[in-house]
């Protein structure tokens, strides 16, 4: 039981009385009565905490099952009045680690009712955590107390790479691939034979299918048949994905590897709707964890339970290792997207021989996350007093990091590499248009 704010104004209600009593009837009576006054409010905060509590609310607390790092998870929680109006503070103990929209609920349930409050916790980190109980506080019908109790619902939860990104994408490609966007497909993408159709104004002519347009003289003034070709499926992609020393650096509060284990399922989604065949690998100094590549949709939730569980380690990561690795395992072409960071020409110059290594005989692409904030500091403009003497020189600096990357990139296109140097919370969506783009243009 907690005295209200409306005890206190009572209590110091009662000085003042007593400070005019004083003036009439004297101190000792003043006294006396003031005493008798401060009971009687104290008497009635505590018979309104004992009402209270047959009044008492329920809470529940209702959530994903798996969380999404990085993202506002929404956490409902359900409560039911009795037969009183209950004005009530709600605070859930949630994960110390995580981020929230409003530590403390308030409201006003109307007598036997169920309301749900909400709000959004944003877990930064992926692993297990404990949701702890709802601690409660319902004000008393006369406003003088509030009864505080926690109810028990404790819990586990898991949270896991961005699964809310990845049902986006599915819907995105589904709707892609669908009949009611077939129309928006353009011809000639493509080497697989997918269907027949009619001319249309625009088509190239070198697809029309003179035999099967042959086959329907007779049935009128038709158009010609033109074939429809898709892009080949059943290739290969293969991913790694490095959890050394610089996928350990945090980008807008995520670890870079978070933003990379992202990106690498959403490419494997994107691969397996395109019905192809898709592995992962994580390495440091040595191949961490060896997915084989496989077809299907159901590979995409092999892939994430063994995936979710790995951080990343401060190490320096072995990349012609990790190529040595993929290329005694994979012996036929395939597309091999290596996802991790660059730092300049010198540093990742390992980077640069292991990836030089898999051409021609694999199409290799390499995706660097940058880091957003270099590219703001890039673009500071300086100003005439002390703070524009260090913006100057902080933006001297960010301009030659960029320098150097651009450097190493050149270095890795002239030699036959694909690369993607994009900010660290875009390169999901880059990376996945990407992939398509080169799916349409048979490059692989």
């Amino acid at each position: 039981m907690i005295p209200s704010k409306r005890v206190y104004l009572l209590l110091i209600l009662g000085i003042a009385i007593a400070s005019s009593l004083a003036i009439f009837f004297g101190i000792r009576a003043s006294i006396t009565i003031t005493l008798l006054y401060d009971a009687v409010v104290l008497a009635s905060m505590v018979v309104d905490g004992l009402l209270v509590r047959r009044q008492r609310v329920q809470v529940s607390r209702e959530l994903l099952p798996r969380l999404s790092v990085g993202r506002d998870n929404l956490v409902v929680l359900r409560v039911t009045s009795g037969k009183a109006k209950a004005i009530i503070q709600i605070r859930d103990y949630y994960p110390s680690e995580f981020g929230v929209s409003t530590p403390t609920l308030q409201a006003a349930i109307p007598s036997q009712t169920t309301e749900e409050l909400t709000y959004t916790a944003h877990p930064t980190q992926r692993g297990e955590f404990s949701w702890g109980d709802i601690q409660v506080r319902q004000l008393g019908a006369w406003g003088l107390a509030w009864d505080d109790r926690k109810i028990p619902q404790s819990l586990k939860v898991w949270v896991y790479p961005d699964l809310v990104g990845l049902r986006s994408l599915s819907i995105r490609l589904t709707l892609q691939s669908s009949g009611a966007m077939r129309q928006f497909r353009q011809l000639g993408i493509g080497t697989e034979f997918a269907e027949l159709r009619n001319y249309r104004t625009g088509d190239d002519l070198r697809l029309i299918d003179w035999k099967a347009t042959a086959r329907r003289v007779g049935y009128g003034n038709t158009p010609p048949l033109v074939r429809v070709l898709e892009p080949e499926q059943e290739q290969t992609l293969l991913i790694l994905l490095d959890r050394g020393r610089l996928m350990t650096a945090k980008v807008q509060r995520l670890r870079r590897f978070d933003w990379g284990l992202n990106a690498t399922l959403s490419l494997a989604l994107a691969g397996l709707h395109r019905g192809d065949r898709v592995g992962v690998g994580v390495f440091d100094r040595q191949m961490h964890t060896w997915i084989a590549p496989e077809r299907g949709q159901n590979h995409l939730g092999t892939l994430i339970d063994r995936l979710t569980p790995i951080q990343p380690v401060l190490l320096e990561s072995d990349y012609m290792g990790a190529v040595t690795h993929v290329v005694q395992q994979q012996t036929r072409r395939a597309l091999i997207v290596v996802i991790t960071d660059i730092v300049d020409n010198t540093a990742s110059a390992e980077l640069l021989a292991a990836l030089s290594r898999l051409t021609p005989r694999y199409l290799s692409f390499a995706v660097t996350l940058r880091d957003p904030q270099v590219d703001r500091l890039a673009h500071i403009s300086p100003t005439a007093d002390f703070e524009g003497v260090k913006n100057a020189y902080t933006r001297a600096v960010a301009l030659d990091l960029l320098a150097q990357r651009q450097v190493a990139f050149a270095q890795l296109k002239q030699k036959g590499v694909l690369v993607l140097d994009a900010p660290a919370n875009q390169i999901t969506e880059q990376l996945v248009d990407r992939y398509l783009q080169l799916k349409a243009r048979n490059l692989l």
